[in-house]
Order: structure tokens, then C-alpha cells, then sequence
């Protein structure tokens, strides 16, 4: 799904919902109250958020990933394998798994490092220790109190932040801010923060680490050039926004739900609507994955990789796990 507009100001239909919102928020406090926790032998890090979607919580993921592949850990990844068949668990396999199956951030995660898909994450997080790893990753589960966390990271928008404030369906909170808060080890804000999320992290004594994405190599050959882009990714105007700043001319901008499977017709639409505007059909690596094989070289992708602002922060959280980063 994509966020509705009405999600960002609390309005009158933000608060004709609220009775709604309510009850989704009390049901997320009762399943965590009730989850029979399971702790791994190795510690679990995760990388969620209290909004739904569009955060940045993959890039988070991989940046942790890298970090610790560098200093050499084994670091394995777990994801629920959302918009895939797969049930899990089952170890992500690039040349023989699809999006259909496992999920397109499944995909992207396994391009770094060894990657679960488990919908019953203690499943999932048992395969990964019995395969190798010292420290699991969790993408995603930042509500599932199906195991246990060891550090927990919320990954917020600056630009977004928890948008009005209300759980679903009455805005984009998966949980109330403050509750949400209270149990994360620490908030990564995602772009300049405009919302006021670093003051309400601070006062609730939550360590706030600042990021931003950074576009890959090639944002260098999109200057100037006419481009028809699209997205189905929590936010598309995010990357559409990304692509003005490396200074490509925008002919056309396609967003799709999030997730959304591509049809061959969809594609073929947008290549034909390229090839009119004599422009470039660019996408993100997210939605790059989710197409047909043999579509993809007709597509670019425009990647994005987390940079810290501050990498300093990150040794003392980890040493908060006895892990050294």
C-alpha cells in the first residue's frame, strides 16, 4: 500500500479513525505482552520502525552488515520475506530465488551477507546459528515479540517522521511514538530532520544516531538527462526527489504501491513512455529486483548506500552487546 496524505496532518478524517487506531495499537501491545520470547545464542540486533514503511530500514541493515563483515564477524541476516511465497526457513539462494518467492529486500540483503527468510523468526534465527553466524541482523520485527533483541534500532524519515502521531488505520504508527520509544536502544533519523524527531528521542533518553542516503555511482551520468522514473516503494517521492538532486530532468514520475509486482505489461507501458520522451526508464534496486529477467537490462537502477554521520556513535551501542564494530 502507499501512505494516504491524509496520514501526515491530523485531520478530521485522521480523527474519525482514531477510535480504530486504538484498538490496532492495543492489539500490537497485547501480541508483544503475549509472545513467547526466544533468545538466540548468538546476539540479535534489529532494525525496525514505528511507522509503516518507507523508513529506510534496509539500508540500515546492510550498513550494520558491512561494518561487521569488515572487523570480521559473521553476521546473518532475517527478514520476514514480505511480498514472497516463501515461509521459511530458507536460506536466500540469488541464483535460484525471486522476489515472488522470497521478497525483494530478501534479494537486496543477500547481495551482502547470508540471508533468512522465516515468517516464525526463531525458526529462521536457529538455521542462521547452525550455519554459522555470531550475530543476526533482524530487518524488520521491531513489534514481533517472537525473540529476543538484544539492541534495537528505530528507523525514522527526518522528512516524515511519525507523521500525525496516530496508530493505523488513523495514521502511519504501528504503535504509539512514546511506547515504541521506550523500548528502543536507539533512533537512526534518515535525512535532515525537519519533523522535530531528535527532540522527542532525546527526551524520552533515547541515543539518536543522524544518516542520510547517499546516491551510488550511477547518479553521475543522470545529470542532465530526461528521465521517466518509477517507484513502489513506501514513500516513491523520495526517490523521485533524489533524482531532481542529481540533476535529472524529470518527464514523467510513476508511483505504484509498495511492494507492487510488476506485470509485462506495466513495464512495457513505461519503456514505451521512455522511448517516446526519448528518455532514460530508471528505478530503484528494490523495485529493479521485482521485474521479469529479461526486462531488467532495459531498466536502469539508481542505488542508494547509508552514510553515518557520525560513525563514532556505533562502537558504543555494539559495545553495549559485547560485540566490537
Amino acid at each position: 500500500m502507499r501512505a494516504p496524505d491524509f496520514w501526515r496532518t491530523d485531520g478530521a478524517l485522521a480523527r474519525g479513525l482514531a477510535p480504530l487506531g486504538a484498538v490496532y495499537a492495543w492489539m500490537v501491545a497485547r501480541n508483544l505482552e503475549r509472545a513467547d520470547e526466544y533468545r538466540p545464542a548468538v546476539p540479535v540486533v534489529c532494525v525496525g520502525n514505528i511507522v509503516a514503511g518507507g523508513a529506510g530500514k534496509t539500508p540500515v541493515a546492510i550498513a550494520l552488515a558491512r561494518q561487521l563483515l569488515a572487523v570480521g564477524r559473521r553476521p546473518h541476516l532475517l527478514t520476514r520475506g514480505y511480498g514472497g511465497t516463501e515461509v521459511g526457513p530458507r536460506a536466500v539462494d540469488l541464483d535460484r530465488h525471486d522476489a515472488a518467492r522470497v521478497g525483494d529486500e530478501a534479494l537486496l540483503l543477500a547481495a551482502e551477507a547470508p540471508t533468512w527468510v522465516a515468517h516464525w523468526r526463531p525458526d529462521g534465527a536457529v538455521a542462521a546459528v547452525a550455519m554459522g553466524a555470531d550475530i543476526i541482523i533482524m530487518d524488520d520485527g521491531f513489534q514481533n515479540g517472537t525473540i529476543a533483541k538484544d539492541l534495537s534500532l528505530v528507523v525514522v524519515d527526518g522528512t516524515y517522521g511519525f507523521g500525525n502521531g496516530r496508530p493505523i488505520p488513523a495514521g502511519p504508527c504501528r504503535e504509539p511514538a512514546s511506547v515504541g520509544l521506550a523500548r528502543a536502544d536507539a533512533v537512526v533519523v534518515v535525512g535532515d530532520d525537519r519533523t522535530g524527531v531528535t527532540a522527542l528521542a532525546e527526551a524520552a533518553g533515547v541515543t539518536v544516531l543522524h544518516a542520510k542516503l547517499r546516491p551510488g555511482p550511477e547518479a553521475a551520468d543522470l545529470m542532465g538527462r530526461k528521465v521517466v522514473a518509477f517507484a513502489g516503494i513506501g514513500r516513491p517521492e523520495k526517490f523521485f526527489e533524489t533524482l531532481r538532486a542529481c540533476g535529472a530532468r524529470l518527464v514523467t514520475t510513476n508511483a505504484f504501491p509498495d511492494h507492487y509486482a510488476y506485470g509485462r505489461s506495466d513495464v512495457e507501458d513505461l519503456l514505451a513512455e521512455a522511448e517516446n520522451n526519448e528518455a532514460v526508464l530508471i528505478t530503484t534496486a528494490k523495485d529493479h529486483v521485482r521485474l521479469a529477467a529479461d526486462l531488467r537490462a532495459r531498466v536502469q537502477v539508481l542505488t542508494v548506500s547509508l552514510e553515518w554521520r557520525d560513525p563514532e556513535q556505533l562502537p558504543p551501542l555494539f559495545d553495549r552487546i559485547g560485540v566490537s564494530v
